[in-house]
């Protein structure tokens, strides 16, 4: 009877240990895929869910709080887990943690060890409490008082310092109450769950760590972008706006292409790395303007160099009016006067049709080049007290530009900007994740005919994003209110003008599209249009775009 006895007692002692076997392995399995998890996680508020998560699941912890250590020595709490009480608070719940950071130092300078989590920040220990109510040595008055709130009863802690690679603690984990999983019973942490929850706080502040200087890389990183796009504001106030505004609506179109499940773009979607490579590429798409001239890039009348020499030629309408005043008086006949009465008028006239045409708003006809090539044959008295004529060569070449302010020359030098931004990118060592940003930011100005610059290439070989940017930067332009050299047009005229550009071969009908089915541009205009620029569109009238 006692033999029996002792082997049955002996295979229940042997099922028991093969059990508890089992049950380390597999937390031991679970302990590695959740460092594959930590080592994925990209945003920091998911990622300290996840350690907290894991720690409950794998010491089968009831509640659990994870704090951080801030810059001015306090330990912060950022998220508080209780199952049983469905208690969340910090991270993505929505929920905000209403407690105050624990002092790692006290008023009198001395350190704050009466507190169990500001002891393990300060010394590195793991302190495994099996019962708060009982425990010496540590303060467990606001624990005491949730219980009482709450109906609680915190009993078995486990705290755990979060140190990374540098052995520098960045942190606390405390987990509460142990959970017998057949029964329920709270128990205390043994030391298995206190070397896993050891094993995990360590890849978790690693983890932690990375996430933090990788954020605080990319951080940095923008803050670069922002300084460039900042000194082309201060080169020209006139592109400052552009810089921001274009990577704003490249992200609205590009995510309602991600968001389109039908037509020849249904494919096309992006992850969170896809957007932030987008994001980089429409903070730098004209970088390069860095290298434009500024009296080019702000060239806001036809004869503006360092300044604008339409105040040269009043002078010299001065003079002609002096000369033709001067004649009449030597003459001193009814005749003469009359004449002088008539060439003042003409005088006048020519100089405000100069300066109006100067402003470079309106298209010039074949009549108005033809009257500044008149006008161009005057001749005045230089101050040498030579006779000449009354433009010179590159003042009439830039009077008869027929659209805008720019020469021929000029538009080369203000096109070359996409040239310099394309070898400035393509100069940088990109990280795999975001190599394709000179390739989106310098595509921007391409044509789906292949009639774009620099390269000339055709729809097919652009990729999707680089065509999203090249509307995108076309819409901010026609709409932009910030330019010396026109108002910003309205909304309707804009979109017909870029539904004539799907028509013909500019941009991508496919992507003009979902920006006008989306409603894109509204979207746009409710951000930075100004209230006069929004007027009523009737998508139907759109060319290009069928409803």
């Amino acid at each position: 009877m006692s033999s029996t006895l002792e082997g049955t007692q002996s295979l229940r002692f042997g099922v028991e240990v093969r059990a508890a076997a089992d049950d380390l392995v597999q937390r031991l399995e679970q302990l590695n895929s959740i460092g594959a998890l930590l080592s994925a996680e990209r945003d920091i508020n998911r990622l300290l869910e996840t350690i907290l998560t894991a720690a409950k699941s794998i010491t089968r912890a009831d509640g659990g709080t994870l704090y951080r250590i801030t810059e001015d020595r306090m330990l912060r709490f950022e998220i508080l887990r209780t199952t049983s009480l469905k208690y969340y608070l910090g991270g993505t719940s929505g929920n905000a943690v209403p407690f105050y950071p624990i002092h790692l130092v006290g008023e009198d300078g001395k350190p704050n060890h009466s507190m169990v989590a500001a002891y393990a920040a300060l010394t590195g220990k793991t302190v495994n409490i099996a019962d708060a109510y009982t425990a010496d040595g540590f303060d467990f008055t606001g624990t005491r008082n949730f219980d009482k709130k709450t109906g609680y009863r915190s009993k078995s802690f486990l705290t755990v310092p979060l140190a990374n690679h540098e052995n520098e603690i960045i942190g606390v984990l405390q987990l509460i109450n142990a959970l017998d999983p057949k029964t329920g019973e709270i128990l205390p942490f043994s030391a298995a769950d206190q070397r896993l929850a050891e094993s995990l706080a360590s890849q978790a502040a690693i983890a932690l760590t990375n996430r933090m200087l990788i954020n605080q890389l990319e951080q940095l990183f923008e803050s670069f972008i922002n300084m460039i796009n900042s000194a082309i504001d201060e080169k020209s106030p006139y592109t400052g706006g552009h810089c921001a505004r274009v990577p704003t609506l490249t992200m609205m179109l590009a995510e309602a292409v991600n968001e389109t499940d039908a037509g020849p773009l249904r494919d096309f979607q992006m992850s969170d790395k896809d957007r932030y490579e987008l994001k980089i590429a429409g903070l730098l798409h004209d970088c390069g303007k860095v290298t434009t001239p500024v009296h080019v890039v702000d060239k806001a009348t036809k004869l503006e160099t360092i300044f604008d020499r339409i105040h040269l030629l009043d002078t010299r309408f001065e003079i002609l009016k002096r000369d033709a005043e001067i004649a009449m008086l030597k003459d001193g006949s009814p005749e003469s006067r009359v004449a002088c009465r008539e060439r003042l008028r003409q005088i006048e006239e020519d100089r405000m049709f100069l300066r109006a045409t100067n402003i470079g708003g309106e298209r010039m006809h074949d009549d108005d080049i033809e009257r500044i090539r008149r006008i161009a044959e005057y001749r005045w008295t230089d101050i040498s007290g030579h006779e000449a004529k009354f433009l010179s060569d590159d003042e009439l070449k830039n009077l008869t530009i027929r659209a805008g302010t720019l020469t021929a020359e000029e538009r080369q030098v203000i096109n070359h900007h996409i040239v310099a931004t394309i070898k400035m990118l393509e100069a940088l060592p990109w990280p795999r994740h975001l190599k394709n940003v000179p390739e989106y930011a310098g595509g921007h100005h391409e044509r789906m005919d292949g009639k774009g610059y620099p390269r000339g290439l055709k729809g097919g070989q652009m990729s999707v994003q680089a065509r999203v940017m090249g509307i995108a930067d076309i819409f901010e332009a026609l709409t932009a209110k910030d330019r010396p050299y026109k108002k910003g047009k309205t909304l309707s005229e804009s979109l017909e003008i870029l539904g004539k550009f799907s028509l013909n071969g500019h941009i991508d009908p496919d992507l003009f599209d979902i920006f006008v089915r989306k409603k894109v541009y509204q979207r746009y205009a409710e951000m930075f249009l100004d209230k006069e620029q929004v007027d009523p569109v009737d998508e139907s009238k759109i060319p290009g775009y069928r409803p």
